[in-house]
């Protein structure tokens, strides 16, 4: 085994004049130093493409520097050591380049140009739902606007991006921590110029993903690209300093939402013009996170016009991309502070107006004015169980206090791959399964979707064994594995494993089902509608003794004996399930917090959640889920920011939440199967993400109502709220601040 260091750009933007390695080659243990000169050609897909998108892919390796963080070089040796000895003997000049930090300044007229042959940092821009909203806000008899600053952030998973590979025989095994196997098999071949066969991604265990996993990385392809050429296997583990620096963070994005509503407090339009920060390049993912912003913006409400502006432009930051949620936390933190804020304007109260305007069981399916079309569920349902929950403590150390609300629609189940070419993204959205019962009947279930610690495994073996007939024991599930599993085109992303790969396998153990009782109908020598399947035995209904156990049946079919005419040997089914749409989870959720106007500090000191995933298939999972989510969510509210110097340098602090910022969650399930799904499930893995930013925002902002109309940013740090509050007032005491 030998051992990679990544050498990364101190500067945020330059070019390299000089990258001499003679010196760390030469080091003791070093057995290669990888520039960019040795990568030269070596591209990485960007799978989602914006409307005009001047790039297609981007370099692993290049001499233009365009964010702090960049990878320059890869040295590999012998021991760890050894190799970071090595990387401080690189001697590599720079010129500087002027920092843009932000993507409002990228767009100013005298902005320093990412790509000066691209003539602007705008990516793209373009429209998504209603063109004709101006019209009917400038004649509403309310408006309310207010523009919204989403602060960047990063996942963080417990387990840093790492990865191992290995050449041999003419075949790349790659073993990395990654939600999508196949996508960082397809990448890895196209970028190293392998035909795929000769490429095997092993996932293993993982621990988190959270989006920032979902494909292959410049330094992970590197890693490959030395295996390649020592011919011995490579290993690479992030370090979590270059976790804020390489990995992909999110959310970065400024919002300008107006949400026009007419005399009886009924919302008639929302258009939000969303300006979201790409970093140095489009990453895999795009502009898909801040699309899905503006496609998702309406929620769980009925408007008469709905659309959004999409407008993307690069920094000299590290990339964007994908994070649980992606792009619904920031729709959601818009639209229901604009919700309240109006609320407030209009002196109604908060739940009441929501439920006013809230999208009715018996509307749904309902097709929404940014072109999705909810499925199923019961909206009002949800926000009027969650109202009868939540509650704040009583006021007792001279701390404000107050309770928010935010309600929203989820999109889960991404998968259907004629919508997913629509919107341009360069990948299907399919999944299969393969349900095997070997001789002994003990089942074997194997899918593409990859397991990221969000129980996959265990809810695939409960679909499984329910409908096959086998306890749950009696089941294994192999996911991660290229050379082994099913291909799947995107891997365990945008809440998606259970319900697309879970509907593939229900379909598959259908007819595994249906080829035992058939067997079991001509051995038996009655009819398959007479059978029934029960305790690891198929029997006659009514005639106990009139039976076959699936242990006598599985070593039947794997012998060939006793067949039914036209049957071939085994006890194997296949089935592919690319669902006809997207389905759409939803959650109310409530947070009351309790904000020290001294110093700013809010703490959340109680938070509740109504949530809607279709059927069931393990609560304990699902209530899992939740509150992971809404334990991230409660960092994006409050401390987590990956901020940047005016040079355009990451700073060094940045505040995970602990078990002290997270308050007993309180969980309610509710299900409303979708139509769309087999088994009626819709996904969980993000749902309690999107909604606590707004709740937390809409709650500090009842506790404050001086500053509720700049209540605006996320995080809401102590210095944020507390520099409101004394601008509040010293506006109160001075008329001429302010």
């Amino acid at each position: 085994m030998a051992h990679a260091v990544v050498v990364r750009s101190p500067l945020a933007h330059g070019r390299v004049t000089r990258c001499e390695a003679g010196a760390a080659r030469a080091a003791h243990g070093v057995l290669d130093v990888i520039t960019a000169g040795d990568a030269a050609g070596v591209r990485l897909p960007c799978v989602s493409l914006a409307p005009g998108q001047p790039e297609s892919s981007y370099p692993v390796l290049e001499e233009t520097i365009r964010y702090a963080g960049q990878p320059l070089a890869v040295v590999v040796a012998l021991t760890e050591e050894a190799a970071q000895d090595a990387a401080e003997l690189l001697d590599v000049g720079f010129d500087e380049l002027p920092a843009v930090v932000g993507a409002d300044r990228a767009l100013l007229d005298d902005a320093p140009l990412l790509y000066p042959g691209w003539g602007t940092n705008l990516v793209t821009d373009f429209v998504i739902g209603d063109t004709d909203c101006e019209e009917l806000i400038a004649g509403a008899e309310h408006v309310v606007e207010m523009t919204f600053r989403i602060g960047r952030a990063a996942p963080s998973p417990m387990e840093p991006r790492r990865i191992v590979a290995s050449w041999a025989d003419g075949t790349l095994t790659i073993w990395a921590s990654t939600q999508a196997p196949h996508h960082v098999r397809d990448h890895a071949a196209q970028a190293l110029g392998l035909a795929q066969h000769r490429v095997r991604v092993i996932g293993c265990d993982v621990g988190g993903g959270f989006g920032a996993k979902e494909h292959l990385y410049p330094d992970e392809t590197l890693v490959c690209l030395a295996a390649i050429r020592s011919g011995r296997p490579v290993r690479w583990v992030e370090p979590r300093t270059d976790h804020f620096g390489a990995t992909l963070p999110a959310r970065d994005a400024v919002h300008r939402g107006r949400l026009a509503l007419d005399a009886d407090g009924r919302f008639v339009a929302l258009h939000c013009d969303i300006l979201g920060d790409l970093g140095a390049h489009p990453s895999n993912v795009g502009i898909s996170p801040i699309a899905v912003s503006a496609t998702m913006l309406p929620g769980p409400y009925r408007f008469e016009r709905a659309g959004a502006r999409v407008r993307a432009a690069v920094t000299t930051t590290t990339p964007t991309g994908s994070y649980r949620g992606f792009g619904q936390p920031e729709a959601t933190w818009t639209r229901e502070r604009l919700v309240d804020e109006a609320a407030r304007r209009l002196g109604v109260d908060p739940v009441e107006i929501r439920l006013r305007n809230m999208i009715r069981p018996e509307e749904l399916p309902y097709a929404t004015r940014t072109w999705q079309s909810y499925d199923s569920g019961d909206y009002p349902g949800a926000l009027r169980a969650l109202r009868g929950l939540a509650r704040t403590r009583p006021s007792h150390d001279g701390r404000r206090r107050g309770v928010g609300f935010s309600c929203h629609v989820e999109s889960t189940g991404m998968g259907p791959s004629a919508q997913m070419k629509a919107a341009g993204i360069q990948a299907g959205g399919f999944e299969s399964a393969v349900v095997r019962m070997e001789p002994d009947a003990s089942v074997v279930v194997c899918t593409g979707v990859a397991g990221i610690g969000q129980g996959i495994e265990t809810a695939l073996a409960q679909l499984a064994a329910d409908r096959v007939g086998v306890p749950l024991e009696r089941v294994q599930v192999v996911l991660g594995d290229t050379a082994a599993t099913p291909y799947s085109p995107v891997g365990s992303i945008a809440s998606r494993s259970l319900t697309v790969g879970g509907g593939a396998l229900i379909q598959a153990a259908a007819r595994l089902r249906d080829r035992i009782v058939a067997i079991a109908a001509h051995q038996l020598e009655a009819a398959p509608e007479d059978l029934e399947v029960a305790g690891e035995v198929v029997r006659v209904k009514g005639d106990p003794g009139a039976r076959r156990t699936l242990e006598e049946i599985a070593a039947s079919a794997w012998r060939g004996w006793d067949l039914p005419e036209g049957m071939s040997p085994g006890l194997e089914e296949r089935a592919t399930h690319d669902p006809a749409a997207y389905t759409y989870a939803y959650g109310a959720h409530a947070a009351a917090v309790a904000v020290d106007v001294e110093t700013g500090a809010v703490e959340v000191e109680g938070y509740w959640v109504v949530g809607d995933s279709g059927t069931l298939v393990n609560p304990a999972i699902v209530e899992g889920q939740i509150r992971g989510g809404v334990a991230q969510g409660i960092g994006m509210a409050l401390t987590e920011e990956l901020a940047y110097s005016e040079e355009g340098l990451p700073l060094a602090e940045y505040l995970l939440p602990t078990t002290r910022e997270i308050p007993a969650v309180e969980v309610v399930l509710v299900q409303t199967p979708s139509p769309v799904t087999p088994g009626g499930m819709k996904g969980v893995g993000e749902a309690g993400v999107i909604g606590p930013p707004a709740a937390i925002g809409n709650a500090v902002a009842a506790a404050l109502p001086e500053i509720a109309d700049r209540i605006t940013v996320t995080p809401l740090t102590p210095q944020t709220v507390w520099s409101l509050l004394d601008s509040s007032h010293r506006s109160r005491t001075d008329p001429g601040v302010g």
